[in-house]
């Protein structure tokens, strides 16, 4: 007998309370809650390098992105470096998987610039709130919500937020100013200004972009290392190594020392970032009310003007988290714990992020001790570098923006899914172009739309008929009361509307449960054949099936184990009348489970 179901037993036998509190106070059901005890007594010098390696290239990656995710969000900048470094102790202590990181993403950010108005305390309050529906959804165990959102509403979304987060720099890359953040107008208004380009803007951010893509190919394409490597090489292949990685300080430092060098001249051909707040976030309570020139705005009132992105905030950073670590059941627990604490220290919306996962991944982090380097760098920071964060050009950062966001528009998805099935591409392009119009709308409508699909196949289903001696209908799928309608169509159809009308054997493996509505079904078809003259059977009916056809008492109910048994039976008795089955008819295995 395996371990487990030992356990279980011996638990059931010593009562509930002892199983109970078995359960809670084992060492492995603490160290699901705190998965920290399950690697940090095992902790060597070795995971340390390891880790102080991969947290320092993480924290290099993340502190330019969080300047730039705080430029999508429509906040200052420093509000992306609050959000970037509370996930990381968070995750220290609760994290499952090494490789993850949680902080400010693209797609997150763009989210709270929809719903959040462009105002901090609106975000900040958005984070407190997403968490607690977020801890909510994990305590209550709500994660079966997000697998209504099929693959084609999630790839229609992403590739829309890619479109408009990418064209949504197009105007920081040119220099443009003034232009509306909404999609359309933000189109138009491009176009209409494009003589307005700033030379220097533009040139500086598209020879950011091309050293931001250099540099990706060459990190994408280095060798592996060989320990029988000579020292120079491996020392070579190292620093290589680390510029790559880091390349998005690279870049925003490059991009700064020239903006700066302008600025020595008296000349400045650059739109800067300007000034950041200096110093560590205050901790204290989220805004529960603003108070503005026209009066104070209260929680309620907050609350009702955030109005859907209290659903599409939540649902979408736990997508993304479950895409990142494919772990709802943990994940749910630490982005949740993450935007609640992170909310008293002024931080908007957080998830789990793709692109510094796979940095963490590639430098080959041990532990999730990681992110605490990552945690400590993104503060010394705050403390030490936001007045140099004045000179960063915004172009550059719309340059990391756009390159960081540009592999998240899936390409190959609508030729796979022409290839694959093609009635996909209603949901994704649904949500797609919807999304363009309104983030919550295009969601829903894809949702919407998937489902429709899902009640229409199961209302629907598909049939299998042989044609023969004896009609044999199967069932192709599952049978539930939305299908009974169209079957007993096609029964009649196939069997009772011909002439002269045919005995039919209703084969029904694929058949794992039925209900009430069904059973009336199925008793109705039974009279209708007794009253043609001909025989209705059943075969290959699982056990769960069976019972419940045995205790509706159908008249003329036949059951057979096998096909060719029904056959042979209608072929010597073509006008027989049904006869009521009895429990001893059935397979003595199968009186063994009804009885168990």
């Amino acid at each position: 007998m395996p371990s487990s179901v030992t356990a279980l037993g011996q638990a059931r036998s010593s009562g509930p309370g002892t199983a109970s509190s078995a359960c809670c106070c084992s060492p492995a059901a603490v160290q699901r809650r705190l998965p920290i005890l399950a690697w940090l007594p095992n902790y060597s010098l070795q995971w340390l390098k390891m880790d102080f390696i991969a947290g320092l290239s993480v924290g290099l990656t993340a502190i330019p992105q969080a300047l730039a995710y705080a430029e999508v969000a429509g906040l200052p900048p420093q509000y992306g470096l609050y959000s970037a470094f509370v996930g990381c102790f968070v995750y220290f202590f609760l994290g499952t998987s090494r490789d993850v990181t949680l902080g400010p993403t693209a797609i997150m950010s763009l989210l709270v610039s929809f719903y959040t108005f462009h105002e901090p305390a609106y975000a900040v309050l958005l984070a407190f709130l997403s968490g607690c529906i977020q801890l909510a959804m994990g305590v209550l165990h709500l994660g079966f919500l997000l697998d209504f959102i099929s693959c084609p509403v999630i790839k229609g979304f992403t590739s829309a937020a890619t479109v408009t987060i990418g064209f949504g720099q197009i105007k920081n890359l040119l220099g443009l100013q003034n232009i509306p953040r909404q999609f359309f107008l933000q189109v138009y208004h491009t176009f209409l200004r494009i003589t307005e380009t700033r030379v220097g803007d533009a040139v500086l951010g598209l020879v950011c972009m091309l050293l931001l893509l250099v540099l990706k190919l060459m990190r994408d394409h280095m060798p592996p290392v060989h320990p029988e490597m000579p020292l120079g090489v491996r020392l070579s292949h190292g620093l290589v190594w680390s510029a790559t990685t880091a390349r998005n300080a690279l870049v925003v430092s490059f991009a700064a020392l020239v903006a700066y060098s302008f600025e020595v001249t008296g000349y400045q051909p650059f739109i800067l970032t300007g000034r950041t707040a200096e110093g560590l976030p205050p901790v204290r309570t989220p805004p529960f009310s603003v108070t503005t020139a026209n009066g104070t705005i209260s929680f309620t009132e907050m609350v009702q003007d955030m109005g859907a992105g209290l659903a599409v905030v939540p649902l979408m950073g736990l997508l993304e988290s479950v895409a990142v670590a494919k772990a709802f059941a943990c994940l749910a627990f630490s982005p949740g714990l993450t935007n609640v604490l992170g909310s008293f220290v002024s931080s908007y919306p957080v998830t789990g992020s793709f692109g510094r996962t796979a940095v963490n991944s590639q430098s080959g982090v041990c532990t999730p001790a990681g992110g605490l380097v990552t945690g400590v760098l993104v503060l010394l920071s705050l403390d030490y570098l936001t007045s140099l964060f004045y000179y960063i050009p915004k172009s550059a950062l719309a340059a990391i923006i756009i390159m960081a966001v540009a592999p998240l528009f899936d390409t190959k998805i609508f030729r796979t899914l022409w290839r694959v099935k093609r009635l996909d591409l209603l949901p994704l392009c649904v949500t797609f172009l919807l999304c363009f119009w309104e983030v919550q709308y295009g969601i829903l409508a894809g949702a919407l739309v998937s489902l429709l699909m899902l009640l229409h196949s199961a209302a629907r289903p598909e049939t299998k008929v042989s044609e023969g001696p004896v009609l044999v209908l199967q069932p192709a799928s599952g049978l539930s009361f939305p299908a009974m309608e169209a079957l007993r169509e096609e029964i009649l159809s196939r069997a009772l509307e011909v002439s002269p009308p045919r005995c039919l054997v209703l084969e029904c493996t694929h058949v794992c449960s039925i209900d009430y509505t069904v059973v009336l079904g199925l008793g109705e078809l039974l009279q209708d054949f007794q009253k043609q003259g001909v025989a209705l059977v059943f075969v290959g009916l699982q056990v769960p099936v069976l019972r419940v056809l045995l205790s509706a008492d159908l008249k003329g109910f036949q059951y057979f184990s096998t096909l060719e048994e029904a056959e042979k039976h209608l072929r010597q008795e073509p006008g027989a009348q049904p006869c009521n089955i009895r429990e001893d008819a059935v397979p003595d295995h199968k009186v063994a489970l009804l009885e168990a």
